[in-house]
């Protein structure tokens, strides 16, 4: 057993080896012991697995690729890019895939949970009977090293045996898979238990152009979940001023191995009391003990549904940086309704710090309308998130579950010190500029799904020679300059003539109004040769026209309030309409500027801190930290029916409702627990162009770039996003101009161009494996920058 873990260590030790231990020949099958679609299925009949490293530390796959005869890969290559030709899946090594392994009729079969499938599937790679035992040993005990260390994110070498033994799953049986595996599975054989005994090569390996269906009889029960996490012991709740509400519920909690909610208690009470001043607490306690105590706030990302009952939140124990999330189920609406308004109350107070009861009802039932949004049925699975392209002959390629590595190209940076921090995707010229330090990257769109470097811009300055790191950027007049700010000196703007590579403009916008955020006049301003442009302060809207000698603040054109209103975000429709958010979560509507805004929404709480519109003004997305706000601002009765909020006010009574776009509370507890950081999205932006609908939106929030289809946000389906994980935190990221395809993402040292379509539906799986960055049979541009 110790000689086997010198083994391991040995072999796992080369740190220089992306791929740490390879079986060189086997059967890949999918089992699918409950499913109609057939008993078991063979994937590859000639494969080959692999432990391999990740760019993120202590993080390890599980590769099978499958095999060729000579000459075949030849073939692949040459053929179109469809799922037919995929030849290798890729699995994260964690502990609820459950790997386990057993002898089958003389065949080592390793095997691991489905977790995209249903209960009880699984995969099964079988091993040919000319592969050493001594290498299936060593295969298994790497791959419980590979696990120990991604749970607790340090080196396998100290690791004791029973430590170990926790990765060993010898309570799972393994069904049979395959014609070679006929006769009942045998007893599980670990190198925590005995030594393996492998029989004499029966069958040689054989090799097929295409993989073969293969169908078994009876089902066999599914694989035990794993136990639930140990719960942090609750907080003393603080002493209470008031209770707000106090209702009894059932208590659940998500369990991220079985991906269900498991009942803790059938009867718990649930308090929202205020502690302090703005401040207030949650306590979830039964008769025995006290089960939850958190303070309410925004990163709960709590919603409700009345149509079952229920409240989902999100609870973060600080100290080891675990999430978890919480379903309380009530017996009835009106206990539901209750518990609501209470919670509600408390949160916005929170972020606002103003009375709840002082707010007009219009805009409480506003507020309250916005977290009735979760959708919890499955939508229809004939239909799918991306449209797939047919080819000529009317077939559907489905490229949804593509890798990124297959489809785009990279450009890394060098080690400077600096970051990525912005991109700016033109709209007249297949360019995108992104911003490291006080340089500028331009890259060059080729295609759909690749960039190529054209230049770099290095050291910014102003046209007396001060070097600055541009704090924001938006391209000009045809892409053809671009409007640079320096966070030291906000009351100044520069402009940059990208032909020459200089700040070639110094521009004084006034001396008493500084400038915290700018867009352009029009949403395709940028495309034509239009000089002015849009200014923003705390307090005031102006425009900025940069003919104007001396200050270049147009006074006829500013619309200054008297109170500050924290103003943090901008964005213009295609007529020139304006919309303006602040930081405490108000957006108003303007149809001109200079005047006073036609439509005044209330704010849900959080800080809006990016704003987008549509080309013709319907749909306003603005992004907070933990959601993102999606409004229809088309009024459909009354006087103004088929007007736009930005051409007339909303009658008082029928404000929109607004559609309030989060993660699932699940996958934001599985996040969490990748990443050990709260949500935090980046400003989101829709897919635009002259001739194109908005059909998409895209956003990040740490490693994780998010893209929600508008039709199925629309359409109320269940979880209407998708995602891409990265080894690095997200930076920024936009779709390339008239395409919903096609995605810009810029990573700390990486800037990027990958396609939509490599998106993937939120899994266990997909939330827990970074994609690689490179893959060696594509060119890799390699730049200064």
């Amino acid at each position: 057993m110790f000689m086997l873990r010198n083994l391991g260590k040995l072999v796992f030790g080369d740190s220089s080896k992306q791929d740490i231990i390879q079986l060189d020949q086997g059967q890949l099958y999918i089992v699918r012991p409950h499913s109609v679609k057939g008993y078991s299925e063979c994937i590859f009949k000639d494969a080959q697995a692999t432990i391999r490293r990740t760019l993120a530390p202590f993080q390890y796959q599980l590769v099978i690729q499958r095999a060729y005869e000579e000459g075949e890969e030849q073939l692949i290559d040459d053929a179109e890019d469809t799922d037919d030709t995929k030849d290798e899946k890729t699995f994260l090594l964690d502990e609820t895939l459950h790997l386990r392994s057993t002898v089958r009729e003389g065949h080592a079969v390793f095997a691991w949970r489905d977790l995209s499938g249903d209960p009880g599937d699984l995969y099964e790679f079988i091993c040919d009977p000319s592969v050493q035992p001594s290498a299936i040993q060593t295969f298994e005990i790497v791959s419980i090293q590979c696990q120990y260390e991604r749970k607790y994110r340090r080196s396998h070498e100290n690791a004791t045996e029973q430590d170990l033994k926790q990765f060993v799953f010898p309570d799972s049986p393994i069904p049979p898979a395959s014609p070679v595996a006929t006769s009942p599975a045998s007893s599980v054989s670990s190198p925590f238990t005995a030594s393996r005994t492998m029989a004499a090569p029966t069958t040689p390996a054989s090799t097929r152009k295409s993989p073969r269906r293969a169908k078994e009889a009876s089902p066999v029960p599914s694989p035990a979940p794993a136990p639930s996490p140990v719960v942090p012991k609750a907080p003393q709740a603080p002493e209470a001023t008031e209770i707000l509400c106090k209702e009894r519920a059932e208590l659940h909690m998500f369990d991220l191995d079985s991906n269900t909610f498991l009942m803790q208690d059938q009867d718990v009470v649930a308090t929202v009391s205020e502690v302090g001043k703005w401040q207030y607490w949650l306590q979830i306690e039964s008769e025995d003990r006290a089960w939850i105590g958190q303070p309410v706030i925004a990163d709960m990302n709590p919603v409700f549904n009345f149509e079952y009952l229920s409240f989902i939140f999100n609870h973060y124990d600080i100290e080891n940086g675990s999430a978890f999330s919480w379903l309380l189920r009530f017996k009835d609406t009106e206990t539901e309704e209750r518990f609501q308004e209470g919670l509600m109350r408390a949160l916005w107070e929170q972020l606002n710090e103003q009375k709840w009861l002082k707010v007009k009802e219009q805009e409480r039932e506003y507020v309250l309308d916005a977290f009735n949004d979760l959708t919890m049925e499955d939508a229809p699975e004939e239909e799918e998130f991306y449209e797939a392209e047919e080819d000529e002959e009317g077939n559907r390629s489905e490229e949804y579950d593509s890798d990124e590595e297959e489809d785009s190209k990279h450009v890394r940076g060098n080690d400077d010190g600096n970051e990525n921090s912005q991109l700016a995707v033109a709209f007249k010229h297949d360019r995108s500029f992104v911003v490291r330090g006080d340089q500028i990257g331009v890259f060059k769109h080729v295609g759909d799904k690749s960039l190529e470097f054209t230049t770099n811009i290095t050291s910014v300055k102003t046209t007396k020679g001060r070097a600055f790191a541009p704090s924001k950027v938006m391209l000009h007049e045809g892409d053809s300059s671009m409007i640079l700010q320096d966070a030291a000196n906000p009351h100044s703007l520069y402009r940059m003539d990208l032909e020459y590579g200089k700040v070639v403009d110094d521009w004084m916008i006034h001396e008493d109004i500084p400038v915290k955020v700018f867009a352009p006049e029009k949403k395709f301003a940028q495309m034509t040769d239009e000089k002015t442009f849009l200014g923003i302060s705390d307090n005031a809207l102006f425009r900025i026209d940069p003919r104007l000698s001396g200050t270049k603040l147009v006074d006829a054109q500013l619309k200054q309030y008297v109170s500050k209103n924290e103003f943090s975000a901008a964005a213009t429709t295609e007529n020139g309409y304006i919309a303006v958010a602040s930081n405490k979560g108000d957006i108003r509507l303007f149809d001109r500027l200079g005047i006073n805004a036609k439509t005044h929404l209330p704010a849900l709480g959080e800080a809006i801190i990016g704003l987008d519109v549509s080309k013709d003004g319907r749909w306003i997305l603005a992004t907070c930290k933990t959601y993102l706000l999606l409004i229809d601002s088309l009024q459909t009765e009354g006087k103004n029916a088929n007007k736009l909020g930005f051409e007339r006010s909303f009658p008082k009574d029928s404000k929109p409702k607004p559609r309030r776009l989060t993660l699932n509370p699940m996958h934001v507890a599985q996040m969490q627990a990748e990443t050990k950081a709260p949500l935090s999205f980046t400003a989101a932006k829709f897919n635009t162009g002259i001739d194109a609908d908005e059909t998409a939106i895209i956003t990040s929030t740490g490693p994780y770039m998010v893209t929600w289809s508008l039709k199925r946000v629309l359409d109320a389906k269940k979880d209407p996003y998708q995602i891409k994980r990265y080894a690095e935190e997200v930076k920024a990221d936009n779709f390339r101009f008239g395409s919903d395809k096609s995605v810009v993402v810029a990573l700390p040292h990486d800037v990027d161009m990958v396609g939509r379509q490599s998106f993937k539906r939120p899994t266990r799986e997909s939330i827990a494996t970074p994609v690689r960055s490179f893959r060696s049979r594509h060119h890799i541009v390699d730049s200064p920058y």
